[in-house]
Parts: structure tokens; sequence; C-alpha cells
């Protein structure tokens, strides 16, 4: 087997480029287009890739806009390789322009860096140094560009798959390492709750407003609230001052406007965040609103919801061996004069199901006349350790890191790999390594792209290519 560590280097330059060039790219899931599904940058970053994939000699595939991929090799069996080229939403409040791909002290920072621009370049140039080395394959290797990852039901995979069709194995470049056997079951859903017309005097809630998608820990939010200003002045101080959460306030006309910043993090891993949108309503549990059902619904989210990342007040604490407790994300609040909604994000346990979580809120929703709108659903997945894809991955790993004493891993995480008939995800965060994707200043530490760019072509190699006697 070639030394693909060695050949990559000589790609080096050339590979932070192509990421530099993909990040620049703001390809965020936008309103359809004529025949583009998801907007005008995504086809953009699309489109790149596909050319950047032509340029090394592969055959490409274009699914209606819907998806695609780049091929090499020959054989009945195929390999996927899974990325996806959408992101989520800039934010706000970063060190470095999210779209620039400026590198200090070993990092390029940028909004995909890490997920899932970086991952799909290591990849990309992982094939082009199979490829290029002469390996003999007897499987075909798909690196397939998914274009609407972080939004909704994963429209555009599955109607690249039924175009294209389904891999028969292989692994998504969107997690960690060693490699990830087991995903979380994942729910999305709105809670709503409509309110009766109430007086105009005394304190009034004009609005809620914060997050920014369902998967990602809020961290702003505002509310618009008519009343005593001077006293909701009094008030946010004093709060600030108990709690030291960030809380502020303003004057918005006759009403006065109330804003708390939180730290974002990715819905999966909620507990490195600070949900803005539970310090709101921790907050405004102490203003004397005159419209009941309003009251009713902070309520409602505080004795319910509230800071716990784990359901138990809602009925849904559960939990296995496997996957551990159950995730709650309170991913975006949006409240008005007649309604007040929250959008759920839940990872459950990889034994349970939808049912037993819609099921186990029922009679809380109930006490509140809680309404529920059910949005995406994606089953778990287990792989067990002694799995012959899991085995030989994690064997590569070992071999290329010295790391043998990290287990693969369960993740509340959600990636392509439950999309494939056989998949795990692997890569691309090492073991120690910050997370930083969904959040201000994202990163990828270079030498562990590149570091992960080889342990892919020895994947590839193994999984796909017949070993010659004479290397």
């Amino acid at each position: 087997m070639k030394d693909y560590q060695k050949i990559l280097e000589g790609y080096r330059e050339e590979m932070i480029g192509t990421l530099r060039e993909l990040v620049s790219i703001e390809s965020v899931v936008s309103e359809p287009k004529g025949d583009l599904p998801f907007g005008e940058n995504v086809e953009k970053a699309f489109r790149t890739a596909l050319a950047k994939c032509e340029e090394f000699g592969f055959e490409t595939y274009d699914a209606d806009h819907f998806g695609g991929h780049a091929e090499t090799g020959e054989g009945e069996e195929c390999m996927g390789i899974l990325a996806h080229l959408d992101v989520v939403p800039l934010g706000e409040g970063w060190d470095y322009d999210p779209l620039d791909g400026p590198i200090e002290n070993g990092r390029m920072y940028g909004r995909g860096t890490n997920d899932d621009k970086g991952p799909a370049v290591a990849a990309l140039y992982a094939m082009r140094a199979v490829k290029e080395s002469g390996a003999k394959f007897h499987k075909r290797v798909r690196l397939i560009f998914g274009l609407d990852e972080e939004v909704g039901e994963w429209e555009g995979i599955y109607k690249y798959f039924e175009k294209a069709g389904v891999p028969d194995f292989g692994f998504t470049p969107d997690a960690d390492f060693p490699l990830v056997q087991a995903e979380m079951g994942i729910l999305v859903f709105d809670l709503v709750k409509k309110f009766k017309k109430g007086p105009k005097q005394g304190y009034v809630l004009k609005s809620i407003q914060g997050g920014r998608a369902y998967n990602m820990v809020a961290d702003r939010c505002a509310a618009v609230i008519t009343g005593d200003n001077a006293a909701i002045k009094s008030r946010v101080e004093a709060y600030r001052e108990h709690t030291a959460y960030e809380i502020s306030c303003k004057a918005r006309g006759r009403s006065m406007e109330v804003m708390t910043q939180g730290v974002p993090a990715h819905g999966a891993h909620p507990e490195k965040g600070v949900n803005a949108i539970s310090i709101m309503m921790d907050f405004l549990k102490e203003i004397p609103f005159e419209n009941e059902d309003v009251s009713d619904f902070i309520e409602f989210y505080n004795k319910k919801i509230g800071f716990n990342l784990h359901g138990w007040q809602i009925g849904v604490g559960l939990k296995d061996e496997i996957s551990g407790d159950l995730i709650w994300n309170t991913g975006v609040i949006d409240v008005n004069e007649e309604r007040g909604s929250l959008t759920i994000n839940v990872r459950y346990p990889v034994t349970g199901n939808e049912e037993e979580v819609y099921a186990g809120m029922a009679s809380h929703l109930d006490e509140y006349q809680v309404g529920v709108v059910k949005g995406p659903h994606k089953e778990g997945i287990y792989i067990p350790a002694d799995d012959p894809l899991i085995v030989t991955l994690m064997d590569i790993y070992q071999k290329h890191t010295g790391d043998t004493k990290t287990a693969p891993i369960v993740t509340g995480g959600g990636t392509y790999a439950r999309a494939m008939n056989h998949g795990v995800a692997y890569g691309i965060k090492f073991p120690g390594e910050e997370a930083t994707e969904h959040q201000k200043n994202e990163y990828i530490d270079l030498d562990n792209m590149m570091k992960a760019a080889a342990i892919y072509a020895e994947a590839i190699y193994r999984l796909c290519c017949t070993e010659d006697e004479n290397e």
C-alpha cells in the first residue's frame, strides 16, 4: 500500500485553496429558485465541488440539483462517502470573517470549515490520492454531495438515492473519530398554545423572538413588553445581578425590549451552550401579565422545560444503556399576541421510538392546553462493535493515531450514516478537539484535516482495492 499521508502532503496547499473557495460561498439552504430546490448559493457550492471532481478525472453525476456524486473504481459493490455542502446560518459575534477562510495558528476559520466542507475536501483528495496512486479497484467509490443535511427531512439525499441508488456501505466524515456506531433518533416538533384576547392595560407581551434553527442552542432572544418601563428595567437589573445571566433592555416607543444572550452550541450537545430562550422565560415568570394564557404559556415553559436538557419534567426522560439520556433542545421561540410557539429538537435513545416521546408529553401538554405539530423524524441507528466495517475502520484509525483506548461512540448527532443501508460516521473531529460546528468562530485544524484525509485514503484502499504484492 502506498504512503497516502506523504502523497496527500503534496496536495496540502491545493486542499487549503479548495476549502477556502467552498467556504467563501454562503451555502445556507434558501427558497427554491427555478429548478434549484435549495437556492442559488447551495447550487453554487455544488457546482464548484463537481467542477473540482471533474478536474481530477472523476465521473460526476447531478441528480437534478438535489445532490450528486463523484465516482471512481469499478465493480458491482459501491462504497459511499456522504458529505454535505450546505451550512447553518452564519450567526453573529465572529472574530473572523466567516466567509473568508483566514488561517491563524494552523486553523482555518469559517462557516462550514468543520461541518462539513473541510471533511468533504479531505475525502475528495483522499479519493484522488488513491486513484492517482494506481490502486486496483474491485469496488466503486462515490463521494456523494448532499445539499440539505442541515434542514428538514433530507429531501435532497433521498431524491438523489431514488435516481442514483443507495451505496452498499460506507461512511460520512461528519462527526467524530474513532467512529460513531450509534446515532440517537431525532424528532422535531412545535409546541403551540393559542392566546385569547387579553386586556390592553397593565403588562402586555407583544412578542418574543429567539433562536436560529431547531438544531442550534439559541444564543439570542428578545421580548417586547408594554407596561411600566421603569419597573421592567429595574427587574432586568435585579435579575442580571441575581443570576449573572446576560440580559439587557431598551425602550422601543412606549414598549420595552428585553434581550437575553446565551451561548450557541449544536442541538445534539446543548450542555455545551446556554439557551437564551430559557433565560428569557425564566425572567418573564416574574412579570404579572394581564393575559392569563400568556402567563400559563410562560409557566408551562418553566415548569415543564426550563433549563433541563433531558425532558424529565415533561414526561420524556427516556434512557438506555447504549445511548444514555434523551436530549432536549428548545431551538426557536416565536410568540405574538395571538399564539406562542416553540420549536423543539429531541434526540431519543436508540432503543426508544417517537411514539414514546409523544405519549410521554401528552398529559403535560393537556394540562396547559398546548398542542403539538409534528415535524421531521429520523430513526436511530446502531451497528455492533464487532461488525466487519467497524473493525476495519477502527483498525485504520488506531494505526494512524496510536490511540487504542478510545471506543466507538454513541451520539445524539444526526448524520447521513442513517440514510445508508450500512454506514457509520467516521471523523472528522479527533478525541479532545474542541467542537465548533454550528458556533461562531467555527474552524478546522489543518494538520488534523490532513491526518483525516490519510485515514480516509487508507479506508478507501482497504475496503475497495486489491492488495498489490509489488507494493
